[in-house]
């Protein structure tokens, strides 16, 4: 058993998947992994239980019912990394041997993959609409909260069990993408650092993305939620 979960949520992700985990578990350094199943009707867990007989005690899947929104799938997962005995957790393959090094040396509690760190933009393959959109929002979130990260929308992020320890799961709003924003803000309300570690974001080549107007609308209008949150103690 590695003591690095790496909790990636899916739906109608087949073409991606065996990719995914494969490339995990091409690492010199040893992570395990959980893949948080939405019920995905392209068959993306059958891919995955077929992986996990390849990979037994390593690769590991949680079914749910349906499509709950990506911040509970992320939730589901640390609580179950928490059960099990983790002492960090991460998403997504790439630069996940940096990010590990950067949260076990003590750099950060947080340790987040920044796409913007130091005023530079490192994102491949996206429309510029959807690069500014990113960028600017995240400058809004840092002018609204007062949070000093660069890529606050960031999803590419590595926790320490000692902070989700603390975080109370129950009182975590949010569902969508505006789920990142609060977990980062809600880590800096409790003490603990956010370190950024730069990164190169290259955009999905297959499948389909799950942003819509509707994500964008929660993460926007629920930042002046989490500043008025910032009285009460939490």
């Amino acid at each position: 058993m590695s003591d690095t979960l790496v909790i990636t949520p899916t739906y109608n992700e087949k073409e991606n998947i065996e990719a995914i985990i494969r490339k995990v578990f091409s690492l010199e350094k040893a992570f395990d992994m959980l893949i948080i199943e939405d019920n995905s009707p392209d068959g993306t867990a059958d891919i995955v239980k077929r992986l996990m007989q390849e990979f037994p005690d390593r690769l590991f899947i949680k079914e749910r019912k349906g499509k709950l929104g990506l911040g509970t799938a992320y939730l589901d997962g640390m609580r179950w990394g928490n059960e099990h005995g983790y002492d960090y957790f991460s998403h997504n393959p790439d630069d996940l041997p940096r990010l590990y090094e950067a949260c076990a040396s003590g750099k950060g509690d947080v340790v987040v993959g920044s796409r913007y760190v130091g005023g530079k933009i490192s994102v491949v393959n996206w429309p510029m609409g959807r690069l500014l959109m990113s960028y600017y929002a995240s400058k809004y979130v840092r002018i609204v909260t007062g949070m000093k990260v660069c890529d606050a929308t960031a999803g590419f992020v590595c926790w320490s069990r000692r902070v989700l320890e603390k975080m109370k799961f129950d009182k975590v709003q949010f569902v969508g993408y505006a789920f990142q924003i609060e977990m980062k803000y809600t880590a800096t309300r409790l003490g603990f650092k956010v370190y950024e570690v730069p990164i190169v974001f290259t955009d999905r080549v297959l499948g389909t993305s799950k942003m819509s107007m509707k994500i964008f609308k929660e993460a926007f209008f629920g930042v002046f939620n989490l500043r008025l949150r910032n009285w009460r103690k939490y």
